[in-house]
């Protein structure tokens, strides 16, 4: 069995008391699931305040302290967002990342489960800094290669731009890769073997499908762009499949999972 829960943690301007309460709110019902979870993904926009901007450092410190409080027996794995690297990233806002929180991108393993953690503004813009996105495209051609030899039991992407919202076909938009970038990556991403990408950015559950690649859009911890509840979703992976499922803040504080899915997480 292999699971963890996933949310996208924007920390933002005036609500940011609010924002502090809710990533509390969260962590406590982290702490509190039973099962454990393997691992604890943000995906992006950990804070609000843009590079350069005021308020960055004391949001960070505000951030930091937080997650402090995650279960020491809970990794955290943390996503590079817009916010975090600026729409258009630069050597210099991609280092600032990195002193602050790790590694832009990176691969992880979970019981035969390989992961990847993509900096995906590299792909929406890389404009600036083109070395680091060719450095970034050499590296996931090199894990791909891992994923696509079957030598993991499934593969899965992390990152915070989706490839799609809802359709491989659909408009460019702010909330999703260029048709171009988006057919490219999925083509190589499905052709590798991977099952499943998990994103965040539009402050709105969304998804779909692309030949077997399933493109996971979760709402935020904090500020929603729709009508979905501050929440985070909780994934479980088998032998067999991932299951994945949406939940309020406050549905995942006072009931915990549902049996189904703890079902799952003890006999995967």
């Amino acid at each position: 069995m292999k699971a963890w829960s996933t949310g996208d943690c924007d920390n933002g301007g005036d609500e940011w008391g609010q924002e502090i309460r809710l990533t509390e709110q969260a962590v406590q019902a982290i702490n509190k699931l039973n099962p454990k979870p393997k691992f604890f993904v943000l995906c992006g926009d950990l804070i609000h305040a843009m590079p350069g901007s005021p308020w960055r450092k004391e949001q960070t410190q505000d951030l930091q302290h937080v997650l402090e409080k995650v279960d020491r027996e809970i990794p955290l794995v943390l996503v590079s967002g817009n916010h975090d690297l600026g729409n258009i990233p630069t050597a210099e806002t991609v280092e600032e990342y990195c002193r602050t929180w790790g590694d832009d991108y990176f691969s992880f393993w979970v019981g035969g489960v390989l992961f990847l953690v993509l900096n995906s503004q590299l792909l929406f813009d890389a404009s600036a800094c083109p070395a680091l996105k060719q450095a970034q495209d050499r590296w996931l051609d090199q894990q791909l290669s891992i994923a696509g030899q079957r030598r993991c039991q499934h593969a899965i992407v992390f990152q915070h731009i989706p490839l799609f919202l809802r359709s491989i076909d659909e408009d460019d938009d702010y909330f999703n890769l260029t048709k171009a970038v988006r057919k490219e990556m999925a083509d190589k991403l499905s052709k590798a073997g991977v099952k499943a990408v998990f994103s965040g950015h539009y402050h709105r559950n969304a998804g779909g499908t692309y030949q077997s690649l399933d493109m996971v859009v979760s709402s935020a911890i904090g500020c929603q762009l729709g009508t979905d509840t501050h929440g985070l979703r909780v994934v479980v992976v088998t032998a067999e499949k991932i299951v994945h499922r949406y939940y309020s803040l406050d549905e995942l504080s006072e009931k915990g999972l549902e049996d189904d899915l703890v079902g799952l997480m003890k006999t995967g």
